[in-house]
């Protein structure tokens, strides 16, 4: 079964067991907009690819730990979206899920998100309990405070923001989870991968704030100019176009040196010099020059 089959079996499963008749019907339908149809799935496939790497010997774990990363990574969507925050009108080129379903019902479903991934994480991993508490600590930790994605939102209002910690926590914490996730679910060492993720993270997030300043919404399936619009630090505004793409430049080659030494180490790093070609979109350079 292929990374995408495999993601996507997993997130049905998940977002079918919120969809039963004792759950109000609205609520159901809003969380299943907030995951379907998703993006790149970027994450999950990260984490899938370490796992294999690794040996993937309880393959119901890692799609467990990879959904439900994915699911997080969804539910802070919903929330970045919201009028208190972005107000943004679009995501994954449609509306954003408090367009579509009102705001009260979006914050419901970042809400139930969250509580939907560990329920995921905790049920995959009946077969191998002893995994279980690393996993939970690991995206746990990605996720809250003090150094997770809900702290990288919350840099956002803060008077002085040091780059490199708000992209580490807001972007980096949940690539970093899903390298340390598929390691841990594999049964072999985390802390080899966590570099990985971490170079992974900080790579996606200059290339989204390249994205911001150079691409429009059509192109990205969301609001462009955001970060300008609300006075968030970003790497092109620090950096400078030619210094951001540098800057990504770097990061991607320091993740590709960073895998260790496995077996399926030569192909994972095709698929992280694959994945990361659509990181920035075509014709950015010829738009920029």
């Amino acid at each position: 079964m292929d990374a995408t089959t495999r993601i996507e079996k997993a997130l049905d499963a998940a977002l079918e067991r919120a969809e039963v008749p004792e759950c109000p019907p609205k609520l159901a339908a809003a969380i299943r907009y907030a995951v379907q149809p998703g993006g790149a799935r970027i994450r999950p496939r990260l984490c899938l690819a370490v796992a294999a790497a690794c040996g993937d010997d309880h393959p119901a774990l890692t799609d467990a730990a990879a959904s439900a990363i994915e699911i997080l990574h969804c539910a802070s969507l919903v929330h970045d979206d919201l009028p208190c925050f972005d107000d943004a009108e679009l995501r994954r080129g449609k509306p954003s899920v408090h367009k579509a379903f009102g705001e009260a019902q979006a914050v419901l479903v970042g809400d139930a998100l969250i509580v939907m991934a560990f329920e995921t994480l905790a049920r995959g991993a009946a077969l191998v309990p002893q995994r279980l508490p690393g996993l939970v600590m690991t995206i746990a930790r990605s996720t809250g405070a003090p150094t997770g994605i809900i702290a990288g939102q919350a840099w956002e209002s803060e008077p002085n923001i040091h780059l490199s910690n708000y992209h580490k926590a807001k972007t980096g914490s949940l690539f970093a989870a899903a390298t340390i996730s598929g390691a841990l679910a594999a049964g072999a060492d985390p802390d080899r991968w966590r570099l990985l993720g971490e170079r992974l993270g900080e790579a996606y997030q200059v290339a989204d704030d390249i994205h911001d300043l150079m691409s429009n919404a059509e192109d990205i399936g969301k609001p462009s100019g955001q970060d300008a619009i609300h006075n968030r630090p970003s790497a092109t505004a620090e950096l400078g176009f030619g210094g951001a793409v540098d800057r990504l430049q770097l990061l991607l080659s320091e993740a590709v040196q960073s895998i260790p030494q496995c077996p399926g180490a030569q192909e994972l790093r095709g698929i992280i010099i694959a994945a990361s070609k659509a990181f920035v979109p075509k014709g950015i350079a010829q738009r920029a020059a």
